[in-house]
């Protein structure tokens, strides 16, 4: 006996993604064009989801933040939520939380990497490369290198 499976509706596949984690409309609208039969059909099922509150942008920022923000600097964690398609304001409100806290958040990535101050220029080189690529700023990346443990 063979088993047909019927193809997902548009809104079964959002809610299919938005099971695994937050996704932003604009994400969707990428990931879903390709499964769109008629024009309008996905605006039309995004839409009724967004209302039913199934698509929510500020929980996906908070979702990036939560994730994210414990390994990544500012500057990577605001490319990751501009690539995510979500409003300017929302992107620069976040960007504005974790300023406050890039260097402690540094400071701590640096910790469980390398957890003692640099013995010489090469090595200094390294750790700053190291907290750069994570997308932490200039500012916190010479205070938590230079100064180890404290500020």
């Amino acid at each position: 006996m063979a088993i047909t499976t019927t193809p997902l509706s548009l809104k079964g596949r959002a809610l299919r993604l938005l099971s695994g984690r937050e996704h932003s409309r604009a994400e969707l609208e990428r990931r879903l064009a390709q499964f769109e039969e008629e024009p309008g059909a996905l605006a039309k099922a995004l839409d009724e989801l967004q209302a039913k509150g199934f698509i929510n942008e500020q929980r996906v920022v908070e979702s990036v933040l939560n994730r994210r923000s414990a390994k990544l600097g500012t500057a990577r964690i605001r490319q990751e939520l501009q690539g995510k398609g979500l409003a300017p304001e929302a992107v620069l409100e976040a960007v504005e939380q974790l300023r406050a806290t890039e260097v402690d958040r540094a400071r701590e990535v640096w910790r469980k990497k390398f957890g003692e101050p640099p013995v010489d220029a090469a090595e200094r080189g390294k750790q700053m490369r190291f907290l750069a690529s994570r997308g932490f700023g200039g500012d916190a990346i010479r205070k938590v290198v230079s100064g180890g443990e404290g500020d």
